[in-house]
């Protein structure tokens, strides 16, 4: 029987996450499925799973808490993550739960929770209500339960995503992609049917929730060595890579460089303002200023997020923006219910590769002209301690010539040719620094002097 200070450890700001079964574990499961019944009043939920070993026993334990709690569970089988939004979106389900630990290793495991329209519950919206009604566990028994059906949508799910590009357009390019023995190894073999002139070249297209060859983590480079191999050896115009649940993608060039998430996001913002002139395109603030830039000179209407999906979906939705992108390979589809797919992300890519007819180093040059420190970490002794350190380089900055300072998601100096953002984490007392300059000196000395300031 876990105890309640170790059940609300596990309910985070996105979704239900922790190590099996010591943190997460199949009684937490069946409570969390009834709470979300509970809490939305519905009388159906599907329910989607990635291909993680504890996946299966989680599945059981939710379905059997939706049924309990007297909904229909819909069982989707194996799917990613943009396949189960799909499913509640398409099919105008009133909830939906993706059992998955996306990127984390494979002795997690977790959930991640929507109601209709696939909006996500955030900890504002829902997970901390949830974790609440787990905590009392005093569920009222339904007059009678619910059932348990099954249904495969993967079919549907797959010229979906299709219908955002012209497949016939999209010829002849040799495609090297990283699975990192999670779901794109499912789903990709099955996108590549229709584009029968291209070459698929897959590595670690295994199912495999051991994640035997590395983490299903795209974002960390080291992750990526062995599909920049694989594309250096094969000579492939392009390599791909998926997380786990794979609605996160990233992308190497033909020479096997790495392309950051903002570069793609200019790319497929680029793509789309082509189809869909004058559009409204969200990104995050840790964006390179080349994204907003890229969005004006293809005429689409730029407007700046926090991070986070929590707060991207709802300003698309205010704006009616066709497209939102974030440096961490999220990109959100106003056509797919503004929800996240790498895969439709992917699609355009090509499809602006078929269209340019240049090779991906080429086509990046014109959003890459900037130098990026990446995102760096520095622990904090308290969540109060990065509170008072986010006010005190607001300070320091406020005094300097030339600096202009937001504090739209933790504080933001802009300078005319470099900038940084500074943001605790959501989850743990962390603070995150993001440097941009259009010089490496000029990066360079800017994130030396932030850090100096983050870390005296």
């Amino acid at each position: 029987m876990s105890s309640s200070a170790d059940i609300a450890k596990v309910f985070g700001a996105y979704d239900v996450r922790g190590i099996y079964p010591t943190q997460l574990n199949d009684e937490i499961a069946y409570k969390v499925a009834r709470g979300l019944v509970t809490f939305l009043k519905v009388d159906q939920v599907m329910v989607g799973s990635d291909m993680r070993l504890s996946s299966p026993a989680l599945k059981h334990s939710v379905m059997r808490g939706i049924r309990d709690q007297g909904a229909t569970a819909i069982d989707l089988g194996l799917t990613t993550t943009d396949e189960l939004y799909f499913a509640v979106g398409k099919y105008k389900a009133p909830a939906g739960i993706m059992i998955t630990a996306s990127h984390n290793p494979g002795n997690y495991n977790g959930m991640k929770m929507c109601r209709e329209d696939a909006i996500p519950l955030s900890d504002t919206t829902g997970v901390n209500a949830i974790r609440d009604l787990v905590l009392a566990d005093n569920f009222t028994t339904p007059a009678q339960p619910g059932q348990i059906v099954t249904r495969d949508i993967l079919s549907e799910f797959v010229r979906h995503v299709l219908s955002f590009v012209n497949v016939y357009s999209i010829e002849g390019f040799r495609v090297a992609a990283d699975a990192g023995n999670g779901m794109a190894g499912l789903v990709l073999p099955r996108v590549f049917t229709y584009l029968p002139s291209c070459t698929l070249l897959p590595l670690y297209f295994e199912l495999d929730g051991n994640f035997p060859h590395h983490p299903a983590s795209p974002i960390e480079p080291e992750n990526m060595a062995d599909l920049q191999k694989l594309v250096r050896e094969k000579g492939a115009d392009i390599g791909v890579a998926f997380d786990g649940d794979a609605d996160r993608m990233f992308i190497t060039d033909e020479k096997g460089n790495l392309i950051d998430g903002a570069t793609v996001t200019a790319l497929v913002a680029t793509s789309l303002l082509r189809k869909n002139p004058g559009a409204t395109v969200v990104y995050n603030l840790i964006c390179s200023r080349n994204v907003p830039e890229a969005i004006e000179r293809a005429g689409g209407k730029a407007v700046r997020s926090r991070v986070g999906h929590s707060f991207i979906k709802p300003l698309m939705r205010e704006n009616n923006a066709i497209f939102g992108g974030e440096h961490s390979g999220h990109f959100y589809f106003r056509e797919n219910f503004y929800a996240d797919s790498g895969l439709i992300a992917f699609l355009h890519v090509l499809e602006l590769m078929a269209q340019e007819k240049k090779p991906v180093s080429e086509l990046v040059k014109p959003f890459s002209s900037r130098y990026r420190s990446g995102e760096i970490n520095t622990k904090s002794s308290s969540i109060e301690a990065v509170k008072a350190k986010l006010e005190e380089i607001r300070q320091v900055y406020g005094t300097k010539p030339g600096a202009t300072i937001d504090t739209l998601d933790g504080v933001t100096v802009n300078f005319p040719d470099w900038w940084f953002n500074v943001r605790g984490s959501n989850t743990e007392p962390l603070l995150r620094l993001n440097v941009e300059g259009d010089t490496l000196n000029l990066m360079e000395r800017g994130r030396d002097e932030a850090l100096a300031v983050i870390r005296r």
